[in-house]
């Protein structure tokens, strides 16, 4: 369940993403502007700043971006001093999008190095795992591809035990980040499972880590052992094409790979290195021709 909190205040975040979907930029600031004159620089506010910068960073203006990102971080550091930020989900929305935008500012303009720094910085300080699964997305974003891919944890899975990455050198392997609630992950697997039947002969494997969350059907809290049953039901109803995938059940996975957005797609090639890394859905020509290059080689 959502904190009250976050329930008595959607309404501000909800209009500006609204207007912003609308590109009317214009009206979303003097929104947020006039509920700061009212309310303060509260944790929605704070929020509200942080859509504003990813809106400015869409639309290519990037001093403003920078802008916003700064104020909206500043204010949610603040709030900080008397807060926890796990408690409140407006607060980490707004530290994770003011690192974010900064951080896609920096690489825009040309300062990938420092962008990368900047952000293993930022991750060393924030060690909540939403957030840090966010600040590993937009370093591996910036800085996976080309490197050695990271060694998964499976201690513990569903299914068949998953193979170490280190076993299947050899052969390119496909990673699928999902999770149980997601919508756009089942989406995915109807792609997926077009990929599979052209190029798993080719010697195309498939991994799908996944995580718990805490909670099963209906948003109801569960025990581990409870919402392992459960993302056995949903990998069986929704994703028959990894009946013979290897499913790592783990939150390291997902931090080390910044998987917070979900799906994310990684393809390494036969000697193990990262080629390709997307979170988000995927479309199967773009997923198609990764693969291609990568079966290719």
């Amino acid at each position: 369940m959502l904190p009250l909190l976050f329930l008595l205040y959607a309404s501000l975040v909800s209009d500006v993403r609204s207007l912003l979907a609308r590109n009317d930029f214009a009206s979303a600031e003097r929104l947020a502007r006039n509920y700061q004159k009212q309310s303060g620089s509260n944790s929605e506010f704070a929020a509200a700043l942080s859509w504003l910068a990813r809106g400015a960073l869409g639309g290519g203006q990037f001093d403003q971006a920078d802008r916003y990102a700064e104020e909206s971080g500043r204010a949610a550091r603040e709030l900080l001093r008397t807060r926890n930020l796990a408690a409140d989900p407006f607060l980490e929305t707004a530290i994770g999008a003011s690192i974010e935008v900064h951080a896609q500012v920096l690489a825009k303009r040309g300062q990938r190095a420092e962008a990368v720094s900047f952000l293993q910085e930022q991750s060393g300080i924030y060690t909540l795992a939403a957030l840090n699964e966010r600040i590993h997305k937009n370093l591996n974003l910036l800085s996976l591809e080309g490197k050695p891919a990271p060694a998964l944890h499976a201690e513990e899975w569903l299914g068949q035990k998953p193979p170490a990455l280190a076993s299947l050198k050899g052969r390119p392997v496909l990673l699928f980040f999902w999770a149980h609630w997601c919508a756009d992950c089942k989406a995915q697997g109807p792609i997926l499972a077009s990929i599979l039947r052209t190029y798993g002969p080719k010697g195309l494997t498939l991994v799908a880590p996944t995580r718990r969350y805490g909670y099963a059907a209906g948003g109801e809290d569960a025990a581990p052992a409870a919402e392992k049953q459960y993302i056995e039901r949903i990998r069986q109803q929704h994703y028959p094409m990894l009946a013979a995938a290897g499913i790592p059940l783990s939150a390291a996975n997902f931090r080390q790979y910044g998987a917070s957005t979900t799906p994310t797609l990684v393809l390494v090639d036969a000697s193990g290195i990262v080629r390709y890394y997307h979170p988000g859905a995927v479309q199967e020509a773009e997923l198609s021709a990764a693969v291609r290059r990568v079966v290719g080689q």
